[in-house]
């Protein structure tokens, strides 16, 4: 019996010694495939890195090449200070030309009738006007109000005429006629007397100019981005986005509206200063809602008009300096743009 026993057991290790062998061989196997599958998971990944790497060399040149051919535009780069320098004067508006005590609204200069007419000084580096106001201050916060006035107006006004412009020139037909008549009379309009009519109407008040300055200004965008998308709507990426079921609102959000990016970018720039500029001149002329305390620069220039027979010359120069240069700067910079984003003019 015990040498039976004996015999099965050994009989028994025989038998399992194979399915041993077995389950190792297959554990080495798997390890193996499983090592492949990492190694070729990896190969593959950077080659994915190196075609993403080298897609972007050919953006990074031609950015370099613009950055170099910018820099070489004197005025171009005379355009990007001077917009530089009053983006940080408005930044920094709270420390150049700090509130008085107990001023309760920072955009309303505080009247000292005790310092009226006062020259320019250290104290008042631009002088008083007539109700000892500091010029200074005026100057500084006026830069600060400016910037908010461009942004929105400026802001509100792409975004409205590119929708309605990327909308007319894709899908064409009555669509394109109505958007394009209500735009023709809009033009046909002149922009500031149209203006003054929507000011004196709604009332005299900082969101009403604004408000009727994105009426009158629209109508350009509208135009601009209309002609762009006549133009892109015929290109093949377009029909091969139609070829492969792409919606409508997709080709105009996709393909339509980042082709017609480059002359909007450069008309709004221009733009920037020509909506300070305009708002200034409704504020000179008294369609404003400004006061003779507000820290607004065309308010100012036309309070210190009154003080210039007299000679007091720096309570209209200043603010009007700043207005130029405001305008100026951002002009050179739209045209250093114009220069850049042109194909033609890059050649």
């Amino acid at each position: 019996m015990e040498i039976e026993k004996e015999n099965d057991e050994t009989s028994r290790a025989e038998h399992s010694k194979p399915e041993i062998c077995m389950s190792k061989y297959e554990n080495a196997n798997k390890e193996k495939v499983k090592n492949e599958n990492v190694t070729k998971n990896g190969i593959k990944k950077r080659d994915e890195e190196s075609s993403f790497i080298r897609s972007l060399k050919p953006k990074v040149r031609e950015f370099k090449r613009t950055i170099y051919m910018f820099r070489q535009s004197f005025l171009a780069m005379a355009g990007l200070s001077i917009v530089i320098f009053y983006l940080i004067v408005a930044a920094l508006a709270p420390v150049l030309a700090p509130p008085e005590e107990n001023q309760k609204d920072v955009y309303q200069r505080k009247v000292h009738y005790d310092e009226m007419h006062k020259d320019p000084s250290p104290e008042h580096p631009f002088g008083t006007d007539s109700m000892g106001c500091d010029v200074y201050y005026g100057v500084i916060w006026g830069t600060h109000i400016s910037i908010l006035m461009g942004t929105v107006i400026v802001g509100i006004t792409v975004l409205i005429g590119s929708i309605l412009g990327a909308m007319a020139g894709y899908f064409g037909g009555k669509l394109d006629d109505i958007l394009m008549r209500i735009t023709d009379v809009f033009l046909s309009l002149p922009s500031l007397i149209l203006a003054m009519a929507i000011v004196v109407s709604l009332g005299r008040t900082l969101e009403n100019i604004m408000f009727a300055l994105i009426i009158v200004w629209w109508p350009a965008y509208t135009r601009i981005v209309r002609g762009q998308a006549l133009a892109v709507r015929e290109n093949k990426y377009v029909e091969a986005a139609r070829a492969v079921g792409a919606s409508e609102a997709r080709i105009v959000w996709k393909h339509i509206l980042p082709n017609c990016i480059s002359p909007i970018i450069i008309q709004a720039t221009m733009d920037f200063g020509s909506v300070v500029l305009t708002a200034a001149a409704l504020s000179f002329i008294g369609f404003s809602y400004a006061g003779a305390t507000t820290t607004e620069w065309g308010m100012m220039v036309s309070a210190g008009c009154r003080d210039i027979t007299s000679g007091q010359w720096w309570t209209a120069t200043f603010p009007g300096l700043a207005i130029f240069f405001f305008v100026l700067g951002f002009n050179l910079f739209g045209d250093g743009l114009r220069d850049l984003l042109d194909p033609r003019l890059r050649r």
